[in-house]
């Protein structure tokens, strides 16, 4: 049994998974509007990963005994003024969820709970993951934004993503 005090954290997270989705979901309309499918089809995949995210706490919590506790979500953000700024952002709201990440991991060893440890220290990896992969397409889109051939190529590159769920999860 995990305490309330962890039980509420991850629910939060949980809730904060879900509503990154929502953000990524909210930016790929913004992309698909302003003419880059391949742009918004990246992000539509990236909710898809955000959801896998939330289901791993989710699952986590049942498998501990605990209710997951879903609750409603602020609106996202809808309108951008550049691409690169839909990618600033997206950037930002990874190191959102790394802080919220470590605070969770804070929580877990104070309490020693060590199951909850196991399962965060995936999430550390995969937050320096996301953060990575924003941050380079974000560079790059920063150095092409101007050039609408290369903005062209990258977006259909981009567009050719899949979610493919870890194998061992």
């Amino acid at each position: 049994m995990l305490s309330k005090k962890l039980t509420d954290a991850l629910n939060d997270q949980l809730n904060y998974e879900l509503y990154s989705g929502h953000v990524y979901v909210a930016m790929a309309g913004w992309c698909a509007v302003n003419d880059l499918p391949g742009f918004s089809h990246w992000l539509l995949i990236q909710e898809e990963e955000e959801r896998f995210h939330a289901m791993k706490f989710f699952n986590f919590l049942t498998e501990m005994q605990e209710s997951p506790v879903l609750a409603g979500m602020p609106d996202p953000v809808n309108e951008y003024s550049s691409l690169s700024e839909v990618f600033e952002e997206a950037l930002k709201h990874e190191k959102d969820v790394t802080a919220r990440i470590y605070n969770l991991m804070d929580i877990a060893h104070d309490e020693r709970e060590y199951r909850t440890i196991s399962l965060l220290n995936w999430f550390v990896d995969e937050q320096r993951e996301e953060e990575d992969t924003f941050s380079a397409l974000l560079a790059v889109i920063k150095r092409i934004e101007d050039n609408g051939t290369e903005i062209y190529q990258l977006d259909k590159e981009l567009g050719a993503r899949v979610f493919t769920p870890p194998a061992n999860e």
